[in-house]
Order: structure tokens, then C-alpha cells, then sequence
């Protein structure tokens, strides 16, 4: 203990005469010659690294095809500088470390002659691209639907179930900070210029919050239910808005992949206070569909853009929500959380066991100040699941046997200049099928989601009719493109894994609109 504490009183003296000399230089002196000592000598370059953060505080920016995470290393135990350490580590000194905040970015050593061969070449583009991966900083296990924004704007997206994201830029924005943030975790914020046309690593550390503090926190579960409804006028728009969405959903059957369909609307949203609906506008659109799929079995999803809509749980109460069906479950106060920077109360609910009927049960996820609803996680009852089958489906076929086997929702919703607007809607419907003549049933997976990718407050007004897209239709009727530069500049929420494997092997009908 004593060593590290002279560690520490040489490195503050050191900040102190380099700041009164030469403050601009101090800064990247600072975090790279600091001193740490490395006690852990073999594992993964991820391990390692991780190693030196927990030793210095600073975090790495670096792309994953430079630095391959999982490599085994060996290093000798000893005091290092943390660039020593890193050079070390990743056994590469030719790398490049630049020092940004509290992070350092690793990037190979830069090309002048072919950054010059391109500059010359490409045609000016006004938006920049960041792609990344969002991982779990102890587990290293990709983190699904984490928020990724630019700071003090309202574009932004939402990782795949990978835990992957792209999002374009505009170039005024591009001297702003990225955001990081989910459920349970510390946000991270990253100056977006170092991160531009790279595709990097971002780990996000979890926040535990102490059983004590809990049970010290412990309130009426009904209250805070009660008080965010009534702080509804207060923290969530109460004049229309336009949202730029990205909307997709899928089909899957005996895990194999069937259909893609995916679009981005713009849609009017109407105020909290008036009855009249959402209006949604398409901009673009296009499908996949598996033509090797054999089966006569065919599945389709019905009215799931109107779905993510009323999904807005603020402003179309659930019985879990409304005041005149709050009797018709439990409530508990099970724990405290951390959503993006602010605390959040979690309320645990389920259909009291009177209720026969069909319910849900879930956790709500509401702010410990401001009592703003952050986040929904909920799903019919798994105990009377069966009986809500005919809820879910419209025909089917006389030699088909369908009952359904899980349904499950997310909701979250951002901050922005003062209010709540959804973020990120996502919902899961699984079924078992089995015709006359099986004796085993297959499962069949739906399902659909719907990200904000913007927000405008200004001169918005309802479109014209002949604009409007018909919610409740069948979306993967229409026939569209699948092509891999569709989208242009538009955020959207990037093909799984899987689905990007089956996308390269399937050959598709093509035909593509644009509205």
C-alpha cells in the first residue's frame, strides 16, 4: 500500500509542473507515462488490457480488426508506463496511441500517400460513419438494444442482438461526444472525431447497486406507479412530433431464417393528450424472403408497425398501467438500477393469482426524481400462455395444430431537450405448429422492432392522406429490394449475424420502392 501511495504523490506532482509549463502537452504525456505495475502476466490481449485500466482509469478505443481480443499473450510482471504497457501487450510498437479524455486510441500508423490517393478521389460525403460492438466489460458477452447516441442530439440507434451498431453522422456533428449506455450499466461517452470510419470495441462496466441501499429506498410500488402516471403531463411531449424510425421484422422457423422485412417511415406522433392516431409515413423499404424454404407453412405478422405504436406505453395505458385495473395485480419493489446517468426505481408486477384470464407480467423501469417511465421489459403470463392463443391469430388452417408458446416486450424511451420520446420498441412472439400427420411440433419465431433514429420538433403538421402508409397490413406482402448500400445515410439497426449469413445466401426477387 505504501508503494502504490508514492506512485500516486509522484504522479500528481508531475501533472501539477507539466500543467504550469505546457498544458496542451500535459495531457497526452500524462495518461501515457503514467506508471502502473502489472501483476496479472498471461491471457487474453482483452484481459491484459483490461488489466491496465482497472491499474490507470483510462480506456481504449481501437478497431477489432487491428486488435484481436481474444489472443493469448504472455508479459512479465513488473512496472510498466501505460504505453509501454500496451506495446507490450499487444506485442505491435508500431501502433499509434493518441490520448482523448480518459481514453486512448490505438489505430495503426496512418498512410499518407493512400489517405491523399482517396481524399483526391471520393467525392465529398456530409456524413461520417462510426461502426462498433458493445460488449459487457467483465464478460465480454455482446450487450443487445444498448443505446447509441450523439450527445445533446436526438439521433441516435440501438445495438442488434449482436451487439453491433452503425450510425451515420452529419458532419456538423461530428465535433460532438457519442453515448453508450443500457440497463444496469455506466454510460460511456467517446469524442465522435476519433472514432470516425473505424469499427471499434466498446465495453460498458456493470453498476451494482447495494441491497442496502435498496431497503433504504423501499416505498409504496403502487405510489411510484401512481406518481409517474401523474407526472405524465410533465415529462413527456405535449405538442406533435416527427420521429425518423426504423422498422423490421422477421420470421424464423426451426431456427432457419424465412422472411426479412425492413423500413424507414417517418411518423407523426400526436401529444399525450389527444385520442387522434399516429400517422406513418414510408420513405423506404425492402424484404428478403428464403425462396429455398420448402414448406407450405407459411407465417406472416399483421399490423406490426401498428403494433410498435401502441406500444407507446405512456401514451396508450396497458391494464398494468391503468388506474382502474391496478387491483388486477401485484406489485413489488425489487431493486434500483442505472439507465444512461440517472437512477431508476424497478417495479416487479404480475397478475394476481385470482386472474384467470390471460395477463402480463414484467418490471417497469421509472426514474427515482422525476418519475418518468425509462423502460418496460414484460410478457403474457408463461401460466395461462395457451389460452391467449386465438389473441394472436387472425386464420389458419384446418390441418395446422398453432398454440402459442412465449410472448415477450421492450419498451425504452430517451431524453431530449427536456422530454421523453420512445426509443426502441421490440416484441417476440413464439409459436408451436405441428400439421395432422407430424407428431412433433416445430417452433415458429416473430417478431418486430422499431427504433427512433430522430426527432424534430419544428414545423411539424399531419401528412396528407395520400402520403399515409396503412398500419394494420400485411408488411412483408410488398415486394422491395434487399441491397447492401440501400439505405444510404439513414440510421438503422444492422442484420444480425445470422440474418447477414442468410441474406449472403439466399437469392432474392428483387424489386425495390421508394416513396
Amino acid at each position: 500500500m505504501k508503494q502504490t501511495v508514492s506512485y500516486l504523490s509522484v504522479f500528481v506532482a508531475c501533472i501539477v509542473n507539466l500543467l504550469w509549463i505546457c498544458p496542451i502537452q500535459a495531457q497526452t504525456e500524462d495518461m501515457l507515462d503514467r506508471k502502473i505495475y502489472l501483476s496479472q502476466t498471461k491471457g487474453s490481449i482483452y484481459q491484459l488490457l483490461e488489466n491496465v485500466t482497472q491499474q490507470s482509469g483510462v480506456l481504449f478505443i481501437y478497431d477489432s480488426q487491428i486488435i484481436n481480443n481474444e489472443k493469448q499473450v504472455r508479459i512479465k510482471k513488473g512496472e510498466y508506463t501505460v504505453r509501454s504497457a500496451i506495446y507490450e501487450i499487444t506485442q505491435n510498437r508500431n501502433l499509434t496511441l493518441r490520448s482523448v479524455g480518459n481514453h486512448i486510441l490505438i489505430q495503426l500508423p496512418p498512410e499518407k500517400e493512400v489517405a491523399e490517393e482517396k481524399k483526391s478521389v471520393e467525392p465529398f460525403n456530409p456524413y461520417a460513419v462510426i461502426e462498433g460492438i458493445l460488449i459487457d466489460q467483465q464478460t465480454q458477452e455482446p450487450i443487445s438494444f444498448g443505446t447509441v447516441g450523439i450527445r445533446n442530439s436526438s439521433i441516435g440507434t440501438v445495438t442488434n442482438q449482436n451487439g453491433e451498431f452503425r450510425l451515420n453522422i452529419p458532419d456538423s456533428l461530428s465535433t460532438g461526444s457519442l453515448y453508450f449506455s443500457h440497463v444496469g450499466y455506466l454510460p460511456q461517452e467517446v469524442h465522435i472525431a476519433v472514432l470516425i470510419n473505424h469499427h471499434t470495441t466498446f465495453s460498458l462496466e456493470p453498476k451494482n447497486i447495494s441491497i442496502q441501499e435498496v431497503i433504504v429506498r423501499l416505498v409504496n410500488p403502487q405510489k411510484i406507479i401512481r406518481d409517474m402516471l401523474d407526472k405524465r403531463k410533465d415529462n413527456y411531449a405535449s405538442t406533435p412530433v416527427y420521429f425518423t424510425t426504423f422498422y423490421r421484422e422477421g420470421v424464423e422457423r426451426k431456427k432457419g431464417f424465412v422472411n426479412l422485412s425492413e423500413a424507414v417511415f417517418k411518423v407523426y406522433k400526436n401529444p399525450l393528450q389527444t385520442l387522434r392516431t399516429d400517422q406513418v409515413k414510408l420513405l423506404k423499404m425492402r424484404k428478403i424472403s428464403n425462396t429455398a424454404e420448402k414448406d407450405t407453412i407459411i407465417t406472416k405478422i399483421k399490423s406490426g408497425v401498428n403494433a410498435c405504436l401502441l406500444l407507446d406505453l405512456v401514451k396508450n395505458l396497458p391494464d398494468f398501467l391503468s388506474p382502474e385495473s391496478l387491483g388486477n395485480y401485484e406489485y413489488r419493489h425489487t431493486d434500483l438500477t442505472l439507465i444512461e446517468d440517472r437512477m431508476a426505481n424497478v417495479i416487479t408486477f404480475e397478475q394476481r393469482a385470482s386472474m384467470k384470464e390471460p395477463l402480463y407480467k414484467g418490471d417497469l423501469y421509472i426514474d427515482t426524481e422525476n418519475d418518468a417511465l425509462l423502460m418496460a421489459k414484460f410478457e403474457m403470463n408463461p401460466d395461462h400462455i395457451k389460452a391467449a392463443t386465438s389473441m394472436f391469430i387472425e386464420k389458419k388452417s384446418r390441418n395446422l395444430s398453432l398454440k402459442l408458446d412465449k410472448v415477450q416486450y421492450a419498451v425504452s424511451y430517451k431524453y431530449w431537450n427536456g422530454k421523453y420520446y420512445i426509443n426502441h420498441i421490440r416484441g417476440d412472439l413464439h409459436f408451436k405448429i405441428r400439421t395432422k400427420k407430424q407428431f412433433f411440433s416445430s417452433p415458429v419465431h416473430t417478431w418486430f422492432e422499431m427504433v427512433t433514429c430522430d426527432i424534430e420538433t419544428e414545423d411539424v403538421s399531419r401528412f396528407m392522406r395520400n402520403e399515409t402508409f396503412p398500419q394494420t397490413t400485411v408488411f412483408s406482402d410488398m415486394n422491395f429490394v434487399y441491397d447492401n448500400e440501400f439505405w444510404g445515410n439513414f440510421n438503422i439497426i444492422l442484420p444480425e449475424e445470422e440474418l447477414h449469413e442468410a441474406i449472403s445466401r439466399i437469392t432474392s426477387k428483387i424489386e425495390e420502392t421508394n416513396l
